[in-house]
Parts: C-alpha cells; structure tokens; sequence
C-alpha cells in the first residue's frame, strides 16, 4: 500500500507526440537552412520562407551568399563558410541579410557543418530574426531576474498541479529548498495547511481561466513552525497565444504583520466592547456579594475558566486593609465562578469562608504589590503558591491548570482584594493584554465593590440601631393577644424607619403604635427612635389617640425635616372597644369573627412633621376573637401596581386563613405580599382581643 502511495506521488513522464501551435519555437520562427560544400541551398524550411522573403522554388540550388548577402559582404561570407566546413566548429552570431524585397534585416545565425553516411559535407544554418530574439531574450531576462529577486513568494505549477518552478522568496515561506517542491503538488509540500481550499481554487481556475485574487489563508509551515503566519495568494491560469493551458502561476504575498495588526485591532475592539458590558453588568446593586458575582460571572467562561473575588477580610470588619510586608493575608471570599464542574472549583474557597495566605502565595504578592502576578504556563511548582494549602494544590493538579492569571482590586487608591483568574481547559495562555483587560474590569469592579462594601456597613449600623430601638416580647396583657414582624428593607441601601409598640397602660388597657418615618439609613433609624420613646412617654399620660399624635407632630416639627405617618390605638378589653387615629398612614384592617376583613374608615389626618392639621380619634368594637391589623406601607405598596390592588390583597389573604395563629398568620402575609425587591422596610402589628381582661 505504501509503494502504491509512493508511486502515485512520483510525477508523470512527459507525454511525446505532436502538440498545437503557437509555442516559443513558433514566436522566434526559426529558420533551417542547409548548403552543400560548394554553398549551394539544398534545404529551404517554411519558416525560411517567411524569414527571407524567397520561395522554396526560388532558393533551392542558388547559392546563399549571392542570393541573400550584399556584394560588399560576399568576401566575409565566403570565409566564415569555409572556416565552418574546414574545421567543423561552429559559427554564431548577427548577420546583415537581404531579403526578397530588397530590405535589409540583421539574423542570428547559428551555423554549425554536417556530415552524411557517404562523408559528403554540409553546414546548417539556423536563423531568427535579432530583433525578435532580443525582444524575448530581455523579456526572458527580465522575468527572471523578477522571479528571482521579487519579495513576492511565485511559482508554477503543471496543468496537474504540479510545482515546476518555485522562486527563493517562496522557499523562504515554505522553509522547504525549491528542488523539494519539483514534481510535487501541493498537499504533499505543504499538508498542514488548508490543502482543499488551495486546490480547489486552483481547479476552479484551471477551468474557468478566471484569476483568483487575495485568497487569504494562515497557518504554519516548516518556515516557522511554532508560530502561525498569514498569506495572501493569487492564482492565475497561463496559456500560450493560441490558448493552450499551460497550467497555473501562483503568488504569495506575506501578510502575518497585517494579519497581526487587524488581530490586535480586534482584540482591543473587543476589550473596549468588554469594558463598556462590564460597566453595565457590574455594580447593579449595592450588595456586596451580589456586586463581587457579577463580576465573577462576567469573567467566565469567555475570559476565564475559574474565577474568584477575594476582599481583605480586615476591610469588612470596619479595619483598615493589612497588606503589611510580613506575615499573612487574610481574606475573605466573597464569589466563585468556574465554567463547569472540576477539581479546580473545589480547590477555591468558599463565598463568605476566610482564609489566611501565607507571604509566599501569589495572592499575597498581587495585593501587597498592587501589581498583576501573571504565569501564562503553569508548572507544578507553581501550585503551591497559587492553592492556600496543600490539598488546594493537589485539587488544581488534576484538574490541570494551564495558566494562572491575579489582578488587585483598587478602589480610591486603596488596595481591597483580588481578582484570581485560572484556565484549566482554554488552551490559550493569559498574556499581558489578558492582564490589561482583567485590570480594567478589576477597577470598575472594585469601586462598586467598595461602595456595596461602605453601604452594607452603614446598613448593617442603621439595622443595628433600629433593631435595638424596637421593643422585646411585651408582657402579658389583658384580654389581648399580639404577634409583630420587622423586615428591614432587603435593597442594601434602604433601611428604614418603621417601627411598632405594644404598651401597657393602666385599667388593663394596651397601647398599639405602627409608625413610619420617611426617608432610608441611620438619620431615619435615629429619628424613629425619638419618636418610639416620645410615644411611650405621652402613652403614660393617657392621653386620648388623637391627643398624642398632636404632641408627636409638635416633636417631629422641631426634628428639622422629618415627617413620619403614625397610627396609634388604645384597646379596651372592660368595655371591648378600640380607639384609634392616624396620621398620614395606610389604613387599619379588622377582622371579625366569622366576617370578611375590612379597612377602617378613619380620618386620614396629615403625616407627622405637617403641623397645624387637627387628628381625631375613632372607636370601633373589639370583641373576643376579633383581629386588629396594623402595618406599614411596605407590606402593601409596589411599583407596579396600584396601592388598592394591593390593599385588597391583603384583605383576601386575611380572609383566606381566619383560624391561623396570629404568628402564622403574619409569616403568611409576609410570604404572599412582601415584593421580592423589597424597597422598603415593613413594621407589622396583630392583636387579636381575648375573653375577659
């Protein structure tokens, strides 16, 4: 079978027989001419006809010298012949002629003395017109000079697409001597290339005679084998002047620096699109692990097969960030990102884990320098600096880390983190334009990142504080029973000023209180505080409802531009009657036993802060199993829809499960009328009254 091969790839043997017209021999019309001894023309060829000017009738036993030298030249003829046929060594070279019309033309002759089986002599005249031969012999010297010396790769090859002339330029490209190239085509010089487009299109125009031009391709050849390069090729179809197919001349131009240039010119194309989607896709909320997965997520898997987001943990504990020279770093994971399922995965630390890198880790060297740490091939001895221990490294083994890519996070100048890029299957080493682009999308990610990190710890302070500020489990109370939630506001930015209170009074009565301030963060949170013990206080008093929401208006006044909505109800359990008021709020819901639940239809009253708007109190019955609902208006307001949708919402859900607990039955609201997005933070209030005080 190999012998098969090897003969098949052998060229072919030229093919003898006559061929058509119109080739080089017919373009020179070269001339046979032969004289006997004595000078007479005994051979008179066509093409002496057509060179002369005389007929074969007219030349044939003339003698040459008188019939086509002029007289002054007869003597230099007559010489030159005899020295031919004496000494049998030829003669070349211009002669001035005299054709049948009486013109003169300079010939190159090339004569030469024969001899036949008898021993008679003869000489052969062989003859071209100089200025026709001069034309081809510089055309013929120009093309060569051209093929040889053009920077442009060129070659011919046989109508089989075989090469039979390759110039050095191309045997520079192909890395392959030009006599390798003989007699062979193409896929065998050159087979890792895209050996069916080149003969395909050299087909194509074999057949149709129609150039190809700028037929782009790349690759590698034996040239330079480590490195891919690109080439622009042309193909044309060569023919003789009456059309005979000679076969194909091709030329390569060398276009790997342009072919280079539109690649980086793309790749940054493609680093500004990244940039500007990055800017978009990160940073969307104020959430600091939200923030740091969006950026991870945006790194895989198209940059990066794993990607973490590590912050130094002294940072989230309100710290300065220790990146001191010695000893270790400490940081804590906030995102993990891998492309799919490996050992590499496994290795990094869990979001919210804290780990310590010792000063040897790469880690540690990127946030401490605040500089990028790039091994585009990673070596097992790489591991252990790149894994935070020893089970890490081995995990990274067999998932077989190829390149290893850190970029420190950098918010307002203050090194927060790192960025940690890995690429187990994507064959592609990180290289220094990775790292680039990884640093522009680890600067606009750290900003974000630090800014959730600064909103997260004044929310965490506002929810403290507001947390601290509401009241414990109230004591037993006479003739009424109370659950109560709080839900802060789940956007990191939107801590609130809800409150409730449950307050003894005397006579056995309690005090309900919902209210809300306006407004988000700690200034909302304090200003709700004021505002829950100043209730209390006027509560002691026992005031009417109406008369303490005047008191809280007057004190919200004086608290600069604070306003809040309030309702504030007194429950009875002797006489089984509630008294309420509002300012500003959404309304109350009652449920009686065994009816649908309603809204209190009370005095709206303006919100707290107002001044100078009169309250009133209204009295409602509160009988034993009866449910009283207060709430604020995060339970119940959304932005995409109307507040009395929502409103009878919440009276279907309350209607829905009339025999609940109070405690379920304030999870179930929560659950079914809470928005996802939470915006807003919601205070929630259940009384149910009791047998008996």
């Amino acid at each position: 079978m190999r012998a098969d091969k090897a003969r098949r790839s052998q060229p072919e043997p030229p093919k003898a027989g006559p061929g058509p017209p119109g080739g080089l021999m017919d373009l020179l019309r070269i001339a046979a001419v032969v004289l006997d001894a004595e000078g007479r023309i005994v051979l008179w060829s066509p093409q002496a006809e057509q060179l002369f000017g005389y007929t074969a009738g007219e030349a044939l036993g003339q003698y040459a010298a008188r019939l086509m030298v002029h007289e002054h030249d007869l003597d230099l003829v007559n010489q030159l012949f005899a020295e031919v046929m004496d000494s049998g060594e030829s003669w070349a070279g211009p002669f001035p002629v005299r054709h049948k019309n009486g013109t003169v033309h300079l010939v190159e002759f090339r004569n030469m003395r024969l001899e036949d089986d008898r021993g008679d002599l003869y000489a052969l005249g062989l003859a071209s017109d100089q200025a026709t031969l001069r034309t081809v012999e510089r055309d013929l010297a120009l093309s060569t000079r051209l093929v040889s010396q053009s920077p442009i790769g060129l070659a011919v090859l046989d109508p089989d697409l075989r090469y039979v002339t390759v110039n050095p330029a191309l045997e520079r490209m192909n890395g392959i001597p030009a006599e390798d190239h003989l007699g062979r085509c193409f896929r065998e010089v050159l087979p890792t290339l895209d050996v069916e487009a080149v003969e395909t299109a050299m087909r194509q125009v074999l057949r149709t005679g129609t150039p190809i031009v700028d037929q782009a391709s790349t690759g590698r050849t034996p040239a330079d084998p480590d490195n891919d390069h690109a080439w622009s090729a042309s193909y044309y179809r060569l023919d003789t002047s009456d059309g005979h197919v000679l076969g194909i001349a091709l030329s390569v131009v060398d276009t790997t620096e342009r072919h280079r240039a539109t690649l980086e010119a793309d790749r940054a194309r493609h680093r500004l699109a990244l940039i500007a989607d990055a800017s978009v896709r990160i940073g969307t909320t104020l959430d600091l692990y939200r923030t740091a997965h969006e950026l991870a997520d945006f790194a895989v898997p198209d940059f990066a097969d794993i990607a973490a987001v590590d912050i130094l943990d002294s940072l989230l504990e309100g710290n300065p960030s220790a990146v001191g020279h010695g000893g270790n770093t400490v940081l804590r994971a906030l995102a993990l990102a891998a492309a799919r399922p490996s050992e590499a995965a496994e290795a990094a630390d869990r979001p919210g884990s804290i780990a310590a890198y010792g000063p040897d880790r790469l880690v540690t060297q990127c946030v401490r320098t605040a500089r990028p740490v790039l091994i585009p091939h990673v070596q097992a001895e790489d591991l252990p600096r790149i894994a935070r221990d020893a089970k890490a490294a081995a995990l990274l083994g067999r998932a077989g880390v190829r390149s290893y890519l850190a970029v420190p996070l950098i918010a307002h100048g203050e090194v927060i983190g790192a960025l940690d890029l890995k690429r187990t299957r994507n064959p592609r080493p990180f290289d220094h334009d990775d790292a680039v682009l990884a640093g522009e999308l680890a600067v606009r990610a750290a900003v974000s990142i630090d800014n959730a990190r600064w909103h997260q710890s004044v929310r965490n302070t506002a929810i403290t504080l507001q947390r601290s500020l509401l009241p414990d489990h109230p004591p037993p109370l006479a003739g009424l029973e109370v659950a109560s939630r709080y839900q802060p506001a789940r956007a990191s930015n939107e801590v609130g000023g809800d409150w409730f209170d449950v307050i003894p009074l005397a006579h056995d009565r309690t005090a309900l209180v919902v209210g809300d301030v306006m407004g988000h963060g700690i200034d909302a949170a304090a200003t709700m505080g004021r505002l829950r013990t100043a209730t209390c206080a006027f509560a002691e008093l026992d005031l009417d409802p109406a008369q303490v929401l005047h008191h809280l208006d007057k004190i919200t006044s004086g608290l600069g531009h604070a306003i809040a909505t309030c309702i504030y109800a007194v429950y009875d359990p002797h006489r089984q009657r509630c008294h309420l008021a509002k300012a500003g709020h959404v309304p109350p819901v009652l449920v009686r036993v065994g009816r649908p639940a309603f809204l209190i239809d009370l005095p709206a009253g303006a919100p707290l802060g107002v001044g100078g708007v009169p309250f009133r109190t209204t009295t409602v019955a509160l009988g034993p199993g009866d449910r009283l609902v207060l709430y604020t208006d995060g339970l119940v307001e959304t932005r995409d829809q109307d507040i009395d949708s929502r409103l009878h919402a919440l009276l279907r859900h309350l209607d829905a499960v009339p025999d609940a607990s109070l405690e379920d039955t304030c999870d179930r609201l929560l659950n079914a009328l809470r928005h996802p997005g939470g915006h807003d933070d919601v205070a929630l209030l259940i009384a149910r009254a009791r047998e008996g005080p």
